[in-house]
Order: structure tokens, then C-alpha cells, then sequence
């Protein structure tokens, strides 16, 4: 009997610890109540990015899964900036002066917010970068990419045409 209670106790407290550990959105979620400044000082928040169909990400330049995945964002945002899609591009726990100088030497131009801590990115998660949310108009989250696999540009191009159409 006594290790039936010992048992239910760990299972009780696993499961405040695991609520204690944050949110881990899902599609079909509405993006969190956020705001950044972007690197050229103009700010974006969830309001600004559910008046059309947006994309967020979240990387860190030394992360060898978020270095495959810049290059392809670069892509993408090329592509769809034109076609009225949002973007914001945020660092997860990493300064400006290394994304500036990572940006520099890969030749990316793309706009982000240097975060210094996790306080922004724990709104959306807890673990794993690159993550990638691609939302429609209103910020309802309609795909969700991370390193498992890291998405390609064919399926990322194909997930923001279902959602643009």
C-alpha cells in the first residue's frame, strides 16, 4: 500500500511540475499577446501580424538546425514579403551583435528582434528551434515546423500557399 501512494505522489507532482513548465502552443491556437522591436526599430505584435496571414520564427544562429533553416527562410520571405505575408523573426535568448554579425557573414537580410532572454518565446514554447508558425489572417495557427524534421523550402512554400488560398 505504501508504494501505490508513494507512486500516486509522483504522479501528482510531475503533473504540477509539467504545468509549471509553461504552454507549447498547437495549431489552431491564436497567437499569444506579444510585442517586439525589430531590428530597424519598427515593433510587431500579434495584433500587427493577425491582420493578414503571418510567419514567426524563433532561432538562435548557433543552433546547427536553425542554421539550416535561415537560408530557406530567407527564401520564403523573398517570395511571399511582396504578397502581403507578416513576418517576424525572433531570437530566442541571443543579442543583436551575434545576429548581426552571423546575418552579416551568411548574407541575410532578413528583419528580426534580438531577444536577450526567453521571456517572448515561452509564450509559444518550451523547447526545440527552429520552430516555425505559420498563421492565417485573424493568428490562428495553422502549421507548426521545428527541428523534427527541420522543414524544406518545398514544404514550407507548399504550408503558406494552403494557408494564402
Amino acid at each position: 500500500m505504501k508504494n501505490i501512494w508513494i507512486i500516486v505522489l509522483g504522479l501528482i507532482i510531475s503533473s504540477c511540475i509539467k504545468e509549471e513548465q509553461g504552454v507549447e502552443l498547437v495549431v489552431g491556437d491564436r497567437l499569444p499577446d506579444f510585442e517586439v522591436v525589430m531590428n530597424d526599430g519598427s515593433v510587431v505584435d500579434d495584433d500587427i501580424l493577425s491582420e493578414g496571414v503571418s510567419v514567426v520564427m524563433f532561432f538562435h544562429t548557433s543552433c546547427p538546425d536553425c542554421q539550416q533553416a535561415l537560408p530557406r527562410m530567407q527564401q520564403i520571405y523573398d517570395e511571399y514579403i511582396s504578397k502581403g505575408v507578416y513576418f517576424a523573426f525572433i531570437s530566442r535568448e541571443e543579442s543583436a551583435v551575434d545576429i548581426e554579425s552571423y546575418f552579416n557573414e551568411k548574407g541575410l537580410k532578413l528583419p528580426y528582434s534580438a531577444q536577450n532572454d526567453r521571456k517572448v518565446y515561452e509564450q509559444f514554447a518550451q523547447t526545440r528551434i527552429p520552430r516555425i508558425y505559420i498563421c492565417e489572417k485573424g493568428g490562428i495557427i495553422r502549421y507548426i515546423f521545428t527541428d523534427d524534421p527541420v522543414p524544406t523550402y518545398d514544404l514550407l512554400k507548399s504550408s503558406l500557399d494552403s494557408v494564402i488560398r
